[in-house]
Formats: structure tokens, C-alpha cells, sequence
């Protein structure tokens, strides 16, 4: 239902993005990160619906594609205590989602074999103990800052042109 549902974005350019994916419902704009996204997120009731859409890099997805996520926990690749892992709805549309990483800083490299994701705020969004989430991550790069500052900003690169 639209009135129980929220649109989880954290930037500017995913905030545009959505008003024209999903215009009838309420998006909000986090900001990058943990403290962010507890700050904008705490006064919304756990049962809401959360869908969290938005841009995520990829060890080997296509750049570009979308893909729903099945699974989140944080990423912290020199630890050796497992981090709590969290399953979220997967649509029929989706067939298998994707795992997500969720890391504080901007991933440029893991020895993660699986296709996956990384972004900076599901995991977060999750522990905060919301029932229903929801993720659709658009590929914007593969592990590289300024693919992912092309494609948030409209630019080709030159073999895409």
C-alpha cells in the first residue's frame, strides 16, 4: 500500500531519479551513511514498507543493469567475526535477488567471489529493524569512483559512446 510505503534514496541524484520511477509515492533523501540514514529514518514506523532504491557498485555485474537485492550485512573485509546477515522481499519480477555489502566507505576492491553489490546504507537501514525492505540497486560502476561519478552525473565514457 503507498501510504505505508516509503522511497529510501540517499542522494541527490537518486532522490530525481525516483520522483520519475515512482511518482505517487513519499521519498525520502538520507545522505550517505550510517548517522544519515538513523537520522532521517528514526521517526518512520518499523512496519512501514521500505524500498530502497538507488545506485550500488558491483565486483562483476554490468554497469547499468538493476537488479533486487535477497540479503545485506556490513562489509568489513579484515574482520573475522561474520556480520549479521538480513533478508529482505524479493519480487516474482526478480527471480534471485543479489547479496549487498554494506561498507562506510566507497569499495575499490574485494576478494568477494559472488556476483554482489556494495552500497553505503542498506545494512543500516535493515538494523534499524524495519519488518518489510525492499532493494533495487542500479549498477553505476565496477569498483571505480569515477565511473560511478560519470554515470550519477550523466557522463559516457568513451567506449560507451
Amino acid at each position: 500500500m503507498k501510504l505505508f510505503t516509503r522511497i529510501v534514496v540517499a542522494t541527490d541524484e537518486e532522490f530525481q531519479q525516483a520522483k520519475d520511477l515512482f511518482p505517487n509515492y513519499k521519498i525520502i533523501k538520507t545522505g550517505v551513511g550510517a548517522l544519515n540514514v538513523y537520522n532521517k529514518l528514526r521517526r518512520v514506523p518499523r512496519w512501514f514498507h521500505i524500498i530502497n532504491w538507488g545506485f550500488a557498485g558491483s565486483n562483476s555485474l554490468p554497469k547499468g543493469y538493476t537488479y533486487q537485492v535477497s540479503k545485506s550485512s556490513l562489509y568489513h573485509p579484515h574482520v573475522t567475526y561474520d556480520e549479521p546477515t538480513f533478508s529482505l522481499i524479493v519480487s516474482d519480477k526478480y527471480a534471485d535477488g543479489v547479496p549487498c555489502y554494506t561498507s562506510c566507505d566507497f569499495v575499490t576492491q574485494t576478494d568477494i567471489a559472488e556476483p554482489c553489490v556494495f552500497d553505503m546504507e542498506l545494512a543500516y537501514i535493515l538494523g534499524m529493524g524495519f519488518k518489510k525492505v525492499s532493494s533495487i540497486k542500479v549498477i553505476s560502476d565496477n569498483l571505480n569512483l569515477h565511473q560511478y561519478e560519470d554515470t550519477v552525473k550523466g557522463k559516457r565514457t568513451k567506449k560507451e559512446k
